[in-house]
């Protein structure tokens, strides 16, 4: 990542690569899926420049050397991650911005300790349980929404996902964000950093362990996502979205589960990769909405 410092991010036995630009309040940035921490290529130099201290982290699972044994992608473990990333960092608080699965654990790490959090800026995924609600009142994002439920046939996915030189990450891309044309170079880094080894389930595993609502672990998941959030949230999403429809994501983004304060921005022109499709616009208002938040 161009002007950005890579870092190791040791958390117990897990090892997590980040980027790192600037000084400065911390600013803590999660990918999603299909995805790498290359998706906050123009946020970390803006971010540098307005005087924060941006470090994009790799999720959980998507290099082997943040794989656990234990096989665990569960809710409430990913969420500790970013507490963890945190104190490696030397960070006793800082702002976060989620897209798509990052979106979904920084709603649950925002419940978990909120003391920690500055702001929260969630991109393109909305209030993971209102999402549910809506999501079966909708048949048209039920069909958006059809590859999870292909993702839980483990082999058949793993297998379809990787063939054709891994053409459905591409699709997915290309699908979330009609008519975008990702930079030179974005889909060959994606397809590399899923062909190491491990990487590919594990990254399946967090679809699958979602659909899980018996155990214990999926329960305590749940319940940090039962709560009003604790921290002041910005919502971010697209117009055009493929991923999730604008207007399911304004559905599911209701103040009253904002105890802090909800803002929300609509992107004319822009899919579910928003922050990459109009960087200028997301990141006027993220900064803007950070410094309004600085206490």
């Amino acid at each position: 990542m161009e002007g950005a410092r890579r870092i190791r991010l040791q958390c117990g036995p897990l090892a997590y690569s980040a980027w790192q630009m600037g000084e400065g309040p911390a600013v803590l940035l999660l990918h999603g899926f299909p995805d790498t921490p290359h998706t906050f290529g123009h946020q970390l130099p803006a971010l540098a420049a307005a005087g924060y201290r941006a470090v994009a982290v790799t999720s959980r699972g998507y290099e082997p050397s943040s794989i656990p044994a234990d096989g665990s992608h569960r809710l409430r473990d990913l969420a500790q991650d970013v507490l963890d990333w945190l104190q490696a960092l030397g960070e006793p608080r800082a702002h976060f911005i989620g897209h798509d699965w990052g979106a979904t654990i920084g709603f649950a790490a925002m419940a978990l300790q909120p003391a920690a959090f500055r702001s929260f800026t969630a991109i393109a995924v909305p209030t993971p349980r209102r999402f549910g609600e809506e999501l079966l009142a909708d048949a048209a994002q039920l069909q958006r929404s059809g590859y999870i439920l292909f993702f839980q046939q483990k082999s058949v996915a793993e297998q379809a996902v990787a063939a054709d030189d891994w053409a459905c990450l591409e699709r997915l891309w290309r699908e979330g964000s009609p008519g975008w044309e990702p930079g030179p170079g974005a889909l060959a880094a994606l397809r590399s950093q899923f062909a190491q080894p491990g990487v590919l389930p594990a990254t399946l595993a967090y679809y699958r362990q979602a659909m899980d609502t018996a155990t214990p672990a999926a329960q305590a998941g749940a319940a940090l996502l039962a709560v009003p959030t604790p921290v002041p949230t910005l919502g971010i999403h697209g117009a055009r979205d493929g991923c999730i429809g604008a207007d399911v994501f304004e559905r599911s983004m209701r103040a009253a589960d904002f105890a802090a304060g909800l803002a929300l921005l609509r992107v004319e022109g822009a899919g579910h990769f928003v922050h990459q499709e109009q960087p200028d616009a997301v990141n006027a208002q993220v900064i803007a909405f950070l410094g309004a938040h600085a206490g």
